[in-house]
């Protein structure tokens, strides 16, 4: 058990915190660990000086039924991810049903730097790895100097 205090010293970080809590209980966006901050396909986002790559998480899909678009500098992952339950047909119960299955839509703002014609996309044991490549006037380079 947590111990806090009945008269916080500080009124507002307590109720800041309250705040946090609640927002924490109601934010239904599932993910593999149950209701969480974020969204699914859970994603991982980085860049190195010559790329953007960005990781999404989405096993028990279908890639085929994975849409990646480019436009204006925004990059919209979107698809549908089939329920796993038995039909309704069969009159099984679900006791418990923590899968995520339906249709889904991220979307990430892409720095200005990208070259949209330069784009690849790949799944592979359930993780879509999508490499957006850096515009060439963009990346650095080192100027000799006479």
């Amino acid at each position: 058990m947590i111990y806090r205090s009945l008269f916080p010293r500080d009124f507002l970080s307590e109720l800041e915190r309250l705040q946090n809590e609640v927002r924490q209980n109601f934010d239904i966006s599932p993910s593999i660990r149950g209701f969480t901050r974020g969204g699914f396909p859970a994603l991982n986002i980085g860049s190195t000086a010559k790329s953007i790559e960005i990781y999404a998480f989405a096993p028990g899909t279908d890639p085929a039924s994975i849409d990646v678009h480019i436009d204006k500098g925004v990059l919209t992952v979107a698809g549908e991810r089939p329920s796993m339950l038995p039909p309704a047909e069969t009159k099984a119960t679900a006791h418990i049903d923590e899968r995520f299955s339906g249709r889904f839509r991220r979307v990430v703002t892409l720095p200005d730097d990208i070259d949209a014609s330069a784009v690849s996309a790949k799944y592979r044991d359930g993780v879509l790895h999508i490499s957006i490549q850096r515009r060439e006037a963009a990346q650095p380079r080192r100027i000799n100097i006479q």
